[in-house]
């Protein structure tokens, strides 16, 4: 018994340490203190821009950059940032209000869902069918995530589904973390080996003055090899924490999320009754529609909220819910995510310390010098180091496509590299950056939906980011010599 109760404490003790990290909200802020104390350190500078009428935005123009007079950001700005970063957009990055009106109008429709039983009966039904062969699941989704990320740089409207897979995966025995990197990773290794993604490969393309064709077998290459890495790193995961789940890096949270996610009625077996069977395809529909809004029909946030908005009032009738239990169940389901919201607005006002003490550019600037006079080889892979930095800086990918392409593209000719090759390396290094730079929306909102801390997030995930690292260098190094 004093071995048990020794036992207990120590496991307790863990359990504190793991918690006493901080909260998303915490890096963040610090994140923002520290950007605005290097603004009084770092010279203040800027490019002269032009206007490229392919891209609607102003590029840099190499060679033009010059020294001007310091902002250097005070702790008023510090405290403006955060809201600022809500509704001001820099030069590289949209407006945060919509994307946070969007996981607010989500939460509201998975809270009617949710409030017709469909989603616990459902998944439960699912688990059931599918006895011994769930582990399928992960290519599969992975594979379709990706499809998206490659394609059209899925990224903000994943967020969509974290709600939605984390309930299936923790009822198939795996955890929330399993769901987290289905979606995360998923589409993040399609958007690192990005073939036709109009945000990235496209505009990258442009701002370099090639065609987005050029360098595609090498990153066709990427994607799939990339893709069989990740699903492979996710499923040996995923198994291992069902056959022991004590080895998940979120065990000592295990039955609280099984409680939020599945609910008090988690172990429920009745069948699905015909008004749940209603409401779940309404509910796939829902999705599918948002996916062809977004693909073929040029859909972004706006589109994307009253879609969900309006599937909440026919889920509702649907459902047969009530007046007053619908709108209880939408705000409910908004305030579950209210916190998700606060976060994109707190990650972005970080880019907005940056701009308003123009060191962006600065930061370019050095490293425009640094990767100057390298050989081949030696300059692919700093180029990739060089936009690695610049991608925490920068999460948005069109945004760091504009801002580094019109700069580095040109150095490439002087190296004797292929500009499809300093293309390639961009969305590269953008896209495995995106995998855990807590200043992307999506990161830190999916974990927080997930309810995975950001610290626990990195153990996870750091043995592939050393993988894909190796991988994409290997792959830039063969790309220069062939």
């Amino acid at each position: 018994m004093p071995d048990a109760h020794i036992q207990q404490e120590t496991s307790s003790s863990r359990a504190d340490l793991k918690d006493r990290f901080p909260s998303a909200f915490s890096i963040l802020f610090v994140l923002i203190l520290v950007m605005s104390a290097l603004t009084w350190i770092i010279p203040a500078g800027q490019y002269d821009r032009v206007s490229n009428q392919a891209l609607g935005k102003d590029v840099p123009i190499p060679g033009t950059y010059q020294v001007v007079e310091s902002t250097p950001q005070s702790i008023i700005d510090v405290f403006l940032a955060p809201i600022a970063g809500f509704y001001d957009p820099s030069e590289y990055i949209a407006n945060a209000i919509d994307v946070s009106l969007f996981v607010l109008v989500i939460g509201g429709f998975l809270g009617v869902v949710n409030q017709t039983g469909a989603i616990n009966t459902g998944i439960t039904s699912a688990m059931t069918r599918m006895k011994g062969r769930e582990k399928w699941m992960i290519p599969i989704l992975m594979a379709l995530f990706a499809l998206g990320g490659t394609t059209y740089g899925m990224a903000e409207e994943t967020l969509a589904f974290y709600a939605i897979l984390i309930p299936v995966m923790i009822a198939a025995g795996y955890d929330a973390v399993t769901g987290v990197a289905v979606i995360l990773i998923g589409a993040g290794i399609g958007v690192l080996g990005s073939t036709i993604n109009p945000f990235a490969t496209t505009i990258a393309s442009n701002a370099a003055g090639i065609p987005f064709t050029d360098g595609m077998p090498l990153r066709l290459a990427i994607l799939i090899l990339g893709w069989v890495i990740c699903t492979a790193f996710v499923m040996r995961y995923a198994e291992r924490v069902k056959d022991d789940p004590s080895r998940s890096i979120v065990a000592d949270r295990q039955e609280d999320n099984i409680t939020h996610f599945l609910g008090a009625g988690a172990q429920v077996t009745e069948a699905l009754s015909k008004r749940q069977t209603l409401v779940l395809f309404l509910f796939v529909a829902t999705f599918a529609v948002m996916v062809w809004g977004v693909a073929l029909q040029g859909w972004w946030m706006a589109e994307m909220s009253a879609l969900f908005l309006a599937a909440s009032l026919v889920v509702g009738i649907a459902g047969w819910i009530g007046e007053k239990p619908f709108v209880e169940a939408f705000v409910n389901g908004a305030r579950d995510l209210l916190g998700v919201a606060l976060i994109i607005g707190l990650a972005r006002g970080i880019v907005v310390v940056m701009d308003a003490g123009k060191i962006t550019d600065t930061i370019l600037f050095t490293s425009e010098e640094a990767i100057s006079g390298y050989s081949d080889i030696v300059f692919i892979n700093a180029m990739y180091w060089i936009e690695v930095l610049m991608s925490f800086l920068v999460p948005s990918t069109s945004g760091l496509a504009v801002l580094t392409m019109p700069i580095l593209a040109p150095l490439s000719d002087f190296a004797g590299v292929e500009r499809d090759l300093a293309v390639t390396a961009y969305q590269s290094a953008s896209g495995i950056v995106n995998l855990i730079t807590p200043t992307s929306a999506v990161v830190v909102g999916g974990l927080a939906i997930g309810r995975v801390p950001y610290n626990r997030w990195l153990k996870f995930i750091a043995p592939l980011l050393l993988i894909l690292t190796v991988f994409i260098m290997v792959c830039l190094s063969i790309g220069v010599v062939l």
